[in-house]
């Protein structure tokens, strides 16, 4: 691998290392959300769920849309979906979870 993809890997990787955020992505995975939707479902506090959404777009892994008065978040793209897909396959055949 590459010196320069091994460094953005180890990000992407630290960034995913965080229960929130991978809470958050695994909600995008079905449909864009606001900050509010987000809030109201995680149950989590507004700057909390705000500052894990900024994390997650600098890191590129999601985007925003600006939609009248509020701002929607999305995936960037269907890649983070396969990467956290087989992860969970590994911990569930590593750890024999089935469907918990």
């Amino acid at each position: 691998m590459k010196t320069k993809a091994i460094s953005e890997l180890e990000k992407i990787f630290k960034i995913l290392g965080n229960k929130q955020r991978l809470t958050i992505l695994e909600l995008l995975r079905s449909r864009s959300y606001s900050v509010s939707e987000i809030v109201d479902i995680l149950n989590m506090e507004q700057s909390a769920v705000s500052h894990q959404l900024r994390v997650l777009r600098e890191a590129k892994l999601v985007q925003a849309e600006k939609r009248g008065r509020e701002v929607l978040y999305y995936l960037s793209d269907s890649h983070i979906l396969i990467l956290l897909d087989n992860a969970l396959k590994h911990v569930d055949h590593v750890f024999n979870l089935g469907d918990e």
